[in-house]
């Protein structure tokens, strides 16, 4: 965080101290909004949540190094108060963005791929100039605060992945970092139960090339329709990517090899250049030309571009990541989120690298679809069926069952279990030396933990 007095933080967020022996003491550290992770010099955030009170451990905060508290009310260290403390972060952030004026703000929204996508950029950017991104999912009100507040001085870009849940969410975090270019991956399923439809996500993630100022760049898929036409939404310039031939960054000569790895030749205004990607799946192409466009756009040649994403590994756990074990299964770890689409895309890049191996789909359950649910779980095993899977097993007390049935009904071997231990030990049973396993669910089906189980299987 840029070095701040409490006493400026104070007239920032229209707070008043409280218990501060000395007002002019610095803020040098980052945003902090647990206890534990404290460092020497913070600023701790206490939130009074339904469950937690983050006031409760305020003084612990202090007494571990934290210079002060944004709280709420007293609580028994240096504290700034006020009435709301989420309303100040955004103003101490809003603050500490405006006073980046040498930093590239980049916001990556979509329904799918934004994490996987916001590690590609960190890794190629980090060729034009030092670059800060989100760590891991920090995407929301709070997140994108403590991205912000943890960003060097000397960066270049600042990198920022963008979550919505609704309308408006993306223009509250936009106001509260004007943005420089906004990239839009996609619009798919993903939260229809609090969106209402695509139509409705697509308001919503259009939202980001809104907000642009006329100076600023579009990023946006020319693949996607929904996608292609939020350029009507903004003043800044447009640059569009993908396979289309509308696209100025461009992808064509796509292959997958037998390891699930695609390559394709990358046009851009500047040349071309070949990519092998390092990351499992067809679907990571998109991500890698909306980035090859952004990088463009820094002024990074076609060659670089290609070698820096050929380079780029997946370094956000639970997305995509290989496993092989000594008796020589193979488990694919893509637990972290699930929606139709990314279900979708799992499936089709397993069945890509089976090269005559057993398949085995565990399949969790997908969150947030609305009215929609049952369909959708169902589609998604009937497509694990279509696409050859040799065996899926779906697991949940819920539309589990409509993923099973859909698999069942396309020909596939399947089963229903309830609950993670008893798919542990049911694959225990199941699995044969050489299967390819891939395990796909939303983070709260809690299927990151089925994964340990499944890696951890002695020779």
């Amino acid at each position: 965080m840029q070095p701040m007095s409490l006493d400026m933080i104070a007239a920032v967020v229209d707070g008043r101290l409280d218990q501060v022996p000395d007002a002019d003491a610095l803020v040098t550290g980052p945003l902090v909004v647990d206890s534990r992770k404290i460092t020497l010099g913070s600023l701790f955030v206490a939130f009074a949540g339904a469950h937690v009170d983050g006031h409760d451990y305020a003084s612990a905060a202090v007494t571990a190094g934290a210079a002060g508290v944004l709280g709420s009310r007293p609580c028994g260290a240096p504290a700034v108060l006020v009435p709301d403390v989420m309303v100040a972060l955004a103003k101490l952030t809003r603050w500490q963005a405006d006073r980046m004026p040498g930093v590239a703000k980049i916001g990556v929204t979509g329904s799918s791929g934004k994490t996987s996508t916001k590690d590609l950029f960190a890794q190629v950017l980090a060729r034009a100039g030092i670059t800060h991104a989100t760590v891991g999912s920090q995407n929301n009100e709070i997140g994108v605060p403590l991205t912000v507040a943890s960003c060097p001085a000397d960066a270049r870009f600042l990198v920022l992945e963008m979550g919505a849940r609704g309308i408006g969410h993306l223009t509250y975090l936009t106001d509260m970092v004007p943005l420089d270019v906004a990239v839009v991956l996609n619009v798919g399923a993903a939260h229809a139960g609090e969106f209402g439809s695509k139509e409705d996500t697509a308001k919503a993630k259009g939202e980001l090339p809104a907000s642009l100022r006329p100076a600023g760049l579009a990023v946006l898929n020319a693949d996607d329709p929904l996608v292609a036409a939020m350029a009507a939404r903004t003043s800044a310039s447009v640059l569009f990517f993908g396979r289309s031939e509308a696209a100025q960054i461009r992808a064509t000569d796509v292959v997958v090899d037998e390891g699930g790895r695609a390559g394709f030749l990358l046009t851009t205004p500047a040349g071309q250049a070949e990519v092998r990607l390092q990351l499992l799946g067809e679907h990571h192409v998109s991500n890698a030309l909306a980035v090859a466009a952004v990088a463009h756009h820094a002024g990074l040649a076609p060659a670089e571009i290609a070698d820096a994403l050929s380079s780029a590994v997946a370094s956000t756990g639970s997305r995509m990541q290989r496993h092989d074990r000594p008796d020589g299964v193979t488990v694919i770890d893509d637990a972290y989120n699930a929606n139709p689409d990314s279900m979708a895309a799992a499936l089709r890049a397993v069945a890509a690298m089976r090269g005559g191996r057993r398949t085995v789909a565990v399949l969790g359950e997908m969150r947030e679809l609305g009215p929609a649910s049952a369909a959708e779980h169902r589609t998604v095993g009937a497509l694990a069926a279509e696409l050859g899977t040799d065996l899926v097993v779906a697991i949940g007390d819920g539309d589990a069952e409509h993923t099973a049935a859909g698999a069942r009904d396309g020909g596939a071997e399947t089963h229903l279990v309830a609950d993670r231990q008893s798919a542990a030990r049911l694959l225990e049973d199941l699995l044969r030396r050489g299967d390819l396993v891939v395990v796909k669910a939303s983070l709260s089906a809690g299927l990151q933990e089925l994964v340990k189980d499944l890696v951890t299987v002695p020779a």
